[in-house]
């Protein structure tokens, strides 16, 4: 494919940001006013996968509160962190910005729980796996455009979605199929926008679920201030408001943790950029080592907010019956329908064929991670509730 400029494109991009697309699987003639990342992130706004992110779980399902983070609103907020790295390091924003808004189409229902449910159920079929889910939702599964399945995507939104956790030595299946009919390189490392909208789920992840489960009670903001990030964000609110108390704590204490970390990362990229002398996107792939990532020292920081949370919040009692119900309820929707295909919608049926084969289960598979939080458990009760009906 031949390379295409926009020449729209900002002047004041660094020679290592991407400023060329090698492309859409499907040619399409450029847009005269947007440049290929705005087109692809108006195309991921406007999907249907994209509107479901507003019922799917975070941590907390949707039904236990309105100011839990959902899929939706995280994903919002990753790309304002995003944009944020790639103002600073002097990328393409809406590359960044396009990839942050699309890194968890693949999702399903009731968060990790639900993703263990699936990769359970498709071991035989060769797992489960989120981001391949997100590359097959704009690449086949969506179905708007007269022309292609799926949203036709520019190559570098593509690569970045598959590569969301850096080169991939062992594909899943359906990245492995993708690249075969469509090269993404997949043994190098991402643009160095994609490496910004990758550690913004990072810095998003962990600060927002902080805050959330705050909010919930599972801890205190004293023993969260134990760590040494939170630690030295609540030193600082305390010297510059010594008056902040109540609940004005955990949102001014989660801001200046993230500004520490987003301070941090431009400053090790700026650091390895500055070592590497890359002169072209091409030549941040080919690096031996990702140049968009926290110092080591953050990155320890980073961990003891993780295990934290791991051991405080995910594994919290409350957290789990609700993550166990829903997982229970994904394995009775999958046992259903791939034993019985004939339940399924029609559009849906036509393409599972024989009950029990690895087609009816990719189909149940795509059909259930499409799913919203109350549409699965919706669809539970009309499949096992004899007084509801279909």
């Amino acid at each position: 494919m031949m390379a295409a400029q926009f020449q729209g494109a900002p002047r004041s991009l660094a020679p290592y940001a991407v400023r060329t697309t090698r492309g859409r699987l499907h040619p399409e003639p450029e847009d005269p006013t947007r440049s290929p990342w705005q087109r692809d992130r108006d195309r991921i706004i406007h999907s249907r996968a994209f509107r479901r992110l507003q019922y799917k779980t975070q941590v907390f399902v949707y039904h236990e509160g309105d100011h839990f983070r959902t899929r939706l609103t995280h994903s919002i907020e990753v790309a304002q962190i995003a944009r944020s790295l790639a103002r600073a390091l002097a990328l393409d924003e809406d590359l960044a910005e396009a990839l942050a808004l699309a890194h968890d189409l693949g999702h399903p229902p009731f968060g990790h729980a639900g993703e263990d449910a699936l990769n359970a159920a498709m071991r035989p079929h060769g797992g489960f796996d989120h981001n391949a889910q997100s590359l097959k939702h704009v690449t086949l599964l969506e179905r708007r455009y007269a022309g292609f399945d799926g949203l036709n995507l520019s190559w570098e939104t593509l690569e970045g979605l598959a590569k969301h956790n850096g080169p991939v030595r062992r594909p899943a299946p359906y990245i492995a199929e993708y690249d075969s009919r469509h090269p993404l390189d997949l043994g190098t490392h991402a643009s160095a926008e994609a490496q910004a909208a990758a550690i913004a789920d990072d810095i998003a992840y962990n600060n927002h679920d902080l805050e959330d489960g705050l909010r919930a009670g599972l801890f205190t903001i004293e023993e969260v201030g134990r760590l040494p990030l939170p630690s030295e964000a609540l030193a600082r609110l305390k010297a510059d408001h010594p008056e902040a108390a109540g609940r004005r704590l955990p949102p001014e204490m989660v801001r200046r943790v993230i500004s520490l970390m987003v301070n941090d990362v431009v400053e090790e990229a700026r650091r390895r950029l500055s070592r590497l002398q890359p002169a072209s996107a091409d030549e941040i792939r080919a690096a031996r080592q990702p140049v968009v990532c926290f110092s080591d020292a953050m990155r320890a920081a980073n961990q003891e907010v993780r295990e934290f949370l791991h051991e405080r919040m995910y594994r919290h009692f409350r957290v789990n019956r609700a993550m166990q119900k829903s997982k229970r309820a994904l394995q009775v929707l999958f046992q259903l329908l791939h034993g019985g295909p004939q339940m399924l919608p029609d559009e849906w049926r036509a393409q599972a064929g024989e009950a029990g084969t690895r087609q009816c289960a990719l189909t149940v598979c795509d059909y259930i991670a499409g799913m919203t939080d109350r549409f699965a458990l919706e669809e539970h009760r009309r499949l096992t509730d004899p007084l509801v009906g279909g």
